[in-house]
């Protein structure tokens, strides 16, 4: 399924690529790093990247903005609220909330695939209040209350 969403780049980020799918499996497309002078996240460092682009979404939709794997695996880099939601009626840019999780400097340059951005419908509640809830084995079962092993 492809879904249309427009696109405009802000003009410090004309040299930049578009979100691009790595793969034609790829779900999320890759966001790049619109900043000017390299950023230096040090341990536990929390720090807004600009992606230099805003989006139009088709209502009905959303973009999840998540950490990119090998990011996280390599250096311990990931985001602070991962997954970021991008509703369908925002128009600022897309800045990705990074932190470094690692044990040493992370260098963000210009240009570097700093995140992915996955295109996902969502559906709207209709909210209807009860005295009741239908019951559930799991019932009110928690954190943890499913067990972690799967040895008995």
């Amino acid at each position: 399924m492809h879904i249309p969403v427009l696109i405009q780049r802000e003009p410090d980020a004309a040299d930049l690529p578009l979100p691009q799918y790595a793969t034609p499996g790829s779900v999320g497309a890759d966001l790049y790093a619109a900043i000017d002078e390299p950023v230096v996240l040090q341990p536990g460092e929390r720090r807004k990247i600009s992606t230099g682009i805003r989006i139009a979404l088709p209502p009905g939709y959303e973009a999840q903005v998540r950490p990119r794997s090998g990011l996280a695996d390599r250096y311990g880099l990931s985001m602070v609220n991962a997954p970021g939601t991008i509703d369908s009626d925002y128009r600022g840019v897309v800045q990705v909330i990074l932190i470094n999780l690692g044990e040493e400097p992370i260098t963000i340059r210009r240009g570097d695939r700093i995140a992915q951005m996955v295109i996902a419908p969502v559906a709207r509640a209709v909210w209807q209040e009860s005295d009741a809830l239908p019951e559930t084995e799991r019932a009110e079962g928690g954190f943890g209350s499913t067990g972690f092993s799967t040895q008995k």
